[in-house]
């Protein structure tokens, strides 16, 4: 029986998932099993590397029986212990062998296992695990496609199974293997005879390391090493000193601000060239690979709280920011890329390359999160080695960007390996008219033109602070141009808001849509029209309750359990509460925060990258959609945006140090410890009454 916690605001109980997936993640690495820890090979399960599946099958039987799942617990994001009980054995009422399995994944895996007898006489049993190795592509996996017939060779010998990969290109030399001492090995298998007593317990280990794939040698889990020695474990304790610590009086809020820091954490991954530069991979388990856009608005979200994961970010964009034109990548002079894949098969990736350059939102918004890295305090000299990235941005913004001249930046792709839709929505049938028709490309979105007004009044800051690059005041009058412009063209008064876009004949996409919530973020929104903008976003159509909805249910190619035409995408909506409180729109914006932490509730602190975009009213807790992400970068980071709105958080430009706000008296009180503005550290203490800020004087809490 599940228990009513009473200090949940609305009484929601969790959200059940059928036959979930259980996800365990460590950077590029992770894996993706049933409940009771077994890989199946017809599901989309695995061991995955550097975007390889190098672990296929991995089942566990218990006298050739499967394990029933009994409970699963991951006190981090990399490890995970799943408990079930084999089946009663002969002459028994019910079952006493109870199975342990604790998994740990870093650029290998580790797997304990634990057999306890609480019967009252020995047991013997015969425990088998089963591996299969099909070094598959990551999109292969996703997508169900067919693996490609691969060479791959086995050996089993002397307690170990092993894999290889022929030599064939990047995949040259992949090698998997599959240890344990106390086994015997066979074609696929290995094998225990287990004696345990009663009230005994019996344990093994198996080890999976990898070679050939850039993973560093040896596994990653040592036996007989603490596991808080192991690199994953360091890495976490790097990341929550990086970071600040929040704590909240609300229990929700609070437990999510936790969870997510971890999910972050986890999430990071590394260029082994650049070790110092920590960017977030897009999200567990399909994206787990740098997205520009992705990276860049999860960046943006913690800057106040860790200012290093966009250092991190905008270094590591900057030195794969496009050199050449490249029809097929869609490269161009000083884009921001897409997403970078690390693959077996480049053939199989977007373009067909590991770095792929169909983004029209990831250059604008490089300049944004480097213009607000200015904003709290990153230090010049920093910031100046990025200036030549920025003003490439800049171009790319002002000449390839614009495809035909008229002063918005467009998209078309460049090749049919390319992605139709090059905004955020980038499903194939995201972008429509008011009919339901598709769009015709070249197609200028809204929030894209807002993001372009933004990156060129960061790069007027950015260029007086550092020098150099075009004049400052030559920036600012193209971004006040280009506002007049935007509303001008945009503005579509049947719908009292902005259309979401133009298609190639400049015709405006006359449906309400999520993306000029994106529009108040960035600040085009003409301060005249901001308050028509507002209540549109939060009418009926729009907000469910949980969030905002991509698409206004009144629209024809509304649906509710659609990727991008009516679901809720927490990140979506919380960029629009941040844009409706720069407008002064608190009242409405702290509205739409308690939506979110209402889903916050129901999904048990950690919000998925979408969910059904469902009225309260037709459904009282928010619907999950079934291949959703999670944990997910920027759904993972909304909780920390909420508390910034809740707070008022923000630079003070005057003295050098932060602003903050009395809190609502829903979230009861909040402490944030540890924000960084430039060389110094600040402490902020609120509740209903007040805000304190502070300067820390001992350490930070973990």
């Amino acid at each position: 029986m599940i228990q009513e916690d009473p200090r949940r605001p609305l009484g929601l109980g969790p959200v059940h998932r059928p036959a979930e997936t259980v996800t365990v993640v460590e950077g590029s690495s992770f894996s993706t099993s049933r409940p009771n820890g077994d890989m199946h090979p017809h599901h989309a399960d695995g061991l995955f590397v550097r975007d390889t599946r190098v672990v296929s099958r991995w089942e566990l039987r218990v006298d050739g029986q499967e394990v029933e799942p009994l409970g699963v617990v991951a006190p981090e994001p990399y490890e995970c212990r799943f408990v079930g009980r084999a089946p009663a054995r002969p002459g028994q009422v019910e079952p006493t062998l109870v199975v342990e399995r604790h998994r740990m994944v870093g650029h290998g895996m580790r797997e304990d296992l634990a057999v306890t007898n609480f019967g009252t006489e020995t047991a013997g049993l015969d425990l088998s695990l089963h591996v299969e190795a099909d070094f598959a592509d990551l999109f292969e996996v996703k997508e169900r496609r067919p693996v490609r017939a691969l060479a791959i060779t086995s050996d089993a010998a002397a307690g170990e199974l092993t894999f290889r990969l022929a030599a064939d290109g990047a995949a040259e030399g992949r090698l998997v293997r599959v240890a344990s001492p106390d086994a015997r090995v066979a074609p696929g298998v290995l094998l225990f005879q287990v004696l345990v007593p009663a009230k005994g317990t019996w344990r093994a280990t198996v080890e999976v390391t990898t070679s050939g794939d850039g993973a560093p040698p040896g596994p990653p889990f040592p036996v007989g090493q603490p596991l808080e020695a192991a690199a994953p474990a360091k890495r976490m304790r790097s990341w929550r000193h990086a970071t600040a610590s929040v704590s909240v009086g609300n229990p929700v809020l609070d437990a999510a601000l936790r969870t997510s820091r971890r999910d972050l954490g986890a999430l990071r991954i590394v260029d082994p060239e650049h070790p110092g530069d920590d960017v977030v991979a897009a999200g567990a388990p399909w994206f787990m690979a740098l997205f520009g856009r992705d990276s860049l608005l999860t960046s943006h979200m913690m800057m106040p709280y860790a200012p290093d994961l966009s250092m991190g970010t905008l270094r590591t964009l900057a030195r794969r920011q496009g050199r050449r034109y490249n029809p097929m990548t869609e490269e161009q002079p000083g884009r921001i890329l897409h997403e970078v894949r690390l693959g077996v098969d480049e053939s199989l990736a977007l373009g067909g390359g590991r770095i792929y350059f169909g983004s029209v939102d990831a250059t604008p918004l490089f300049v944004v999160l480097a213009g607000e890295a200015l904003r709290w305090g990153v230090g010049t000299a920093v910031l100046s080695e990025l200036k030549p990235a920025v003003d490439a941005a800049v171009a790319w913004i002002l000449g390839d960007g614009d495809l035909d001249g008229d002063g918005f930046v467009e998209y078309r792709r460049s090749s049919d390996r390319g992605l139709l839709n090059q905004g955020w929505k980038d499903s194939t049938d995201s972008m429509s008219h008011l009919s339901g028709a598709e769009a015709r490309a070249p197609i200028a979105l809204a929030e894209v033109q807002g993001y372009c007004y933004a990156a060129l009044l960061a790069a007027a800051d950015l260029g007086e602070a550092l020098g150099g690059g075009r004049d400052p005041e030559e920036l600012r009058a193209r971004a006040a141009a280009l506002k007049e412009r935007f509303h001008d063209a945009f503005w579509a008064p049947d719908l009292e808001c902005y259309a979401m876009g133009l298609d190639a004949d400049k015709r405006r996409l006359e449906v309400v849509s999520s993306n000029i919530g994106h529009c108040l973020w960035s600040g085009i929104v003409d301060d005249d029209h901001a308050e028509a903008v507002v209540a549109r976003l939060m009418a009926d159509d729009m907000f469910t309750g949980f969030g905002l909805r991509t698409l206004s249910a009144e629209s024809a190619r509304y649906n509710p359990i659609s990727y991008h035409n009516g679901s809720v995408w927490p990140h979506d909506s919380v960029i629009a509460a941040t844009g409706m409180h720069r407008y002064g729109r608190r009242a409405e914006a702290l509205r739409l925060v308690r939506g979110l932490l209402d889903a916050l509730e129901a999904f048990d602190g950690r919000l998925p990258e979408l969910f059904g975009g469902f009225g309260r009213s037709e459904q009282p807790v928010p619907v999950p959609y079934p291949t959703s992400c999670s944990p997910q970068a920027w759904a993972a980071a909304t909780p920390f945006e909420m508390l910034r709105i809740l707070l008022g958080l923000s630079p003070d430009q005057e003295s050098g140090a932060v602003r903050a706000q009395p809190v609502p008296d829903f979230v009861g009180a909040a402490a944030v410890t540890g924000i960084r503005r430039g060389g110094r550290l600040f402490d902020v203490l609120a509740d209903l009454d007040e805000a304190r800020i502070g300067e820390p004087s001992g350490d930070r809490p973990d």
